[in-house]
Order: C-alpha cells, then sequence, then structure tokens
C-alpha cells in the first residue's frame, strides 16, 4: 500500500491534526471512562482547557499501577459493544485486561497492515506466523489481521516445532517470516542437524518481535549479526504492546520504528513527567489516537528510548524510535555500575556455547543489587566461568555470579506455567 498520507505531511500538519483527535479524545475519555472521569475531576481539568500537544502536560500520566487497581474502570463501552478480549503478557506482574470493540479491531488491522508495508511487504507476499493466535494473545491477533488487511497469505503455524516451521516452509513457500529472532537462531541450528538447505528456502525477510536486534546506533547487536552471519536475510525490527494496540516497525533503511501519528501521540519523559531535550532519552509515555474500549492518556510504559525526528529516505516524516534502551523498573545498580538487562543479554548472545540463560536480580544483605545469571550448556569449554566473567568485565567493568544447568532445564524457568513468551529477566529485588 502507499505511505498513509499524514505520514508524509509536515511536522506543523501533523501536529494541527493530532491536536484535533487530541479534543475529540479528551471529551470522550471525560464522558465515558469512570478513571478519566475523576481523574480530570481531581485535577480541575475539563475538556476545553486541552487544546494543543503543550497541552498535555496539564494531564496526570497513567500507570500500570493505575491499570492494576482500576482496570475496569478504563472501559468505556458496554459489555455487548466488546468483542474481543485481550491480556499483557504478564512479564511485570499479573496481566491486564484490554476490552477490543469492533472499531478496535479494525484499527488494529490498519495498524499492522501499514506497519507491515513499511518492510515493503505486499499482497503478493506470504506471512508464516511463529507466533501464537491463543491465550488472549494480542499480537499473533494482530499480525493475523494485518496480513489480512494487506491481502497477503498467512500460515497459522504457532510458536516452536522446529521441525513443523520448515516442514511448512518447504510446502508452502512463505516470503515473510514473524518471529522472536532467538527462536530463528534455533529454526538455524535444526537445519543444520537435518540437512536442510535454509540458506536458499524461501523466506527472504523476518519481522522480529519481543527482542531487539539492534543497537541504540541502529546497528545491528550480536543476536542480529548471529542470525545474519548464518542466514542472507532482511531483519526488521519492530516494537509494540498491547497497551498502545500500535507498532514501530522499521523500514528497509533500518533507521528506527516509524511513527504513525493517526495512531498514537508520543512523548519522551525525565523522572519529573517532563519531555526530555531532543536527542536525549526518555521514557516512552503515549496517548491512544481511534481507541473505543479502552483509550489511554499519557501512558508511561517504563521503557526508555530516544526519538528520531530527521526525514527518513523512505519517504516518512514522521518520528522514528531508537532500539529499547531498557525498561526503567529493571535498571541495576551493580558495584558501581548502573545497567540494564540488554546490556548482559548481548554479551551472552554472542558466546557460541551459551544456548539459553536467565538472568536474576535480587537484593543482597547490604540491600544493594546483586546479579546471577543461568546459562544453559552442554559442553562448556575448560575455565569457561572465567572466560565469561572476562566478557563481561571488559565491556562492562563489572562480572556477575554465573551458574549453569541444561539448556531444556533453562528453557523451563523461561516458561513458568501459561507464559506466552520467553522470560530473561526475573527481578527478585525487595520492593
Amino acid at each position: 500500500m502507499s505511505i498513509p498520507t499524514i505520514e508524509k505531511s509536515s511536522a506543523e500538519e501533523i501536529k494541527l491534526f493530532q491536536e484535533k483527535k487530541l479534543k475529540e479524545l479528551v471529551a470522550y475519555a471525560i464522558s465515558y471512562s469512570t478513571y478519566y472521569k475523576n481523574l480530570f475531576k481531581a485535577n480541575g481539568i475539563n475538556a476545553g482547557s486541552v487544546n494543543t500537544l503543550a497541552d498535555l502536560l496539564k494531564i496526570p500520566v497513567t500507570t500500570k499501577d493505575d491499570l492494576y487497581k482500576f482496570n475496569k474502570d478504563f472501559i468505556c463501552v458496554q459489555p455487548n459493544q466488546i468483542i474481543d478480549y485481550v491480556t499483557t503478557s504478564g512479564t511485570l506482574g499479573d496481566p491486564l485486561t484490554f476490552a477490543l470493540t469492533e472499531k478496535d479491531l479494525e484499527r488494529l488491522a490498519y495498524n499492522e497492515n501499514i506497519s507491515l508495508a513499511c518492510t515493503g511487504a505486499t499482497s503478493d507476499d506470504i506471512f508464516q506466523l511463529m507466533t501464537t493466535l491463543d491465550r488472549r494473545f494480542m499480537a499473533g491477533l494482530a499480525y493475523f489481521l494485518g496480513i489480512k488487511k494487506m491481502g497477503a497469505g498467512v500460515i497459522r503455524v504457532g510458536n516452536g516445532m522446529p521441525e513443523f516451521q520448515w516442514d511448512t516452509i518447504k510446502r508452502l513457500e512463505p516470503t515473510i517470516a514473524i518471529a522472536v529472532p532467538s527462536f530463528i537462531l534455533k529454526l538455524i541450528e535444526f537445519a543444520e542437524q537435518n540437512n536442510i538447505d535454509y540458506k536458499n528456502c524461501s523466506i527472504k525477510k523476518i519481522v522480529c518481535i519481543g527482542e531487539s536486534i539492534r543497537n541504540e546506533d541502529f546497528s545491528l547487536n550480536t543476536l542480529g549479526k548471529r542470525i545474519t552471519e548464518k542466514w542472507n536475510v532482511a531483519l526488521f525490527s519492530t516494537y509494540a504492546s498491547t497497551e498502545m494496540g500500535a507498532a514501530f516497525t522499521e523500514c528497509g533503511e533500518g533507521k528506527g520504528g516509524h511513527h504513525h501519528p493517526e495512531l498514537l501521540i508520543v512523548e519522551l519523559l525525565d523522572e519529573t513527567n517532563k519531555p526530555v531535550k531532543p536527542g536525549e532519552p526518555g521514557e516512552l509515555t503515549f496517548t491512544t489516537l481511534g481507541v473505543e474500549g479502552m483509550p489511554l492518556l499519557r501512558f508511561k510504559t517504563g521503557d526508555i528510548c530516544i526519538a528520531h525526528t530527521q526525514t527518513c529516505s523512505c519517504g516518512r516524516n514522521t518520528m522514528r524510535l531508537s532500539p529499547i534502551l531498557g525498561r526503567k523498573q529493571h535498571m541495576i545498580k551493580f558495584k558501581g555500575t548502573s545497567l540494564y538487562p540488554p546490556s548482559l543479554y548481548d554479551i551472552l548472545n554472542n558466546v557460541s556455547y551459551v544456548k539459553n540463560y536467565i538472568v536474576e536480580v535480587y537484593t543482597n544483605d547490604i540491600d544493594t543489587d546483586e546479579i546471577s545469571i543461568t546459562v544453559g550448556v552442554n559442553n562448556p569449554p575448560q575455565n569457561f566461568e572465567k572466560e565469561l566473567k572476562d566478557h563481561f568485565r571488559a565491556k562492562l567493568r563489572v562480572a556477575p555470579d554465573i551458574k549453569t544447568d541444561t539448556p531444556e532445564n533453562i528453557t523451563k524457568m523461561q516458561f513458568p506455567e501459561m507464559s506466552r513468551k520467553a522470560i530473561t529477566f526475573f527481578d527478585r529485588r525487595k520492593k
């Protein structure tokens, strides 16, 4: 499809467009959302006092804690208008429920249609969907609806099952895969062990979900390099969440996920909930546009990133989002060094004999952070623990505690009961 007109508009035109939508959203929220009706009343906000994007600062931010405490108070429609119920993954706590109307499902389909179009996908493509549609998971549903709207083919294989994935690729010849990048490494490993000519298969592009494949400067990180060093496929990074019902997906330039201003108003905020300076990292905060069931105003994601506003050579004039630098609540202060889990992952992903891993952070007896990493290894080299610690010291100046287990046991730890995706970070610190 062609690029939506608003995404090729000037910054001023986009601003005016969003301000019109913002006024409509505030009036809607005051009328139908119990949570926002109470919030606005408590803070002396009325529909007429929010007219510009700058006026957003008058509205208190919304957090995950607010959603946990008042989940049902965010719903703006009657039960008979709700078509689908989805929940978040629960990676950081209990899952949150989101109610979607028919209009919301149409918005979801539109988002993935234009997002996948960023990768150059067309109705001539066939997508192999390597993520689940069940267990109230929004992502799989969103991809299916977007591909359907695009008019392309979709093969709903689901997650895992490398043998079934390759059998499907051989028989149906999909051109694009949608998958978690670490699973792609497992696909490659299975292919090599079973003499599958994966380098000449039909897959030419992979849309990567759930894990970062790029560094802050947009170069491929270790995970991205390990895939492309083995397999000459085009990788596209994407960032999304259930709460936003939208996605930031890279175009072929690979310089950040494109913002769709018709779906989201985006802010990057500092510790005091004020906008950061251009080019500085901040906490991604968004306001949903066009959501009917559960719209959100100034929702703080906890994810730290950078906004890039230069026009992209693909023709889009919208903001591009950097790779996520880390989650605010995941920041670790370890032996005088502040770091985020992705910096640990990048080192572990670069060690060939480490098959998988979990990272645990806990509070020690002097109330400071400690890091324990359990790696899945089959035949580790001699002195591998020292070697691993040397890698960490070289990159981060500090070395965590290292333990070992079998890759099979690590996989079980990564997928606790009812988990829909691998969990690699466990925060066991005192709250």
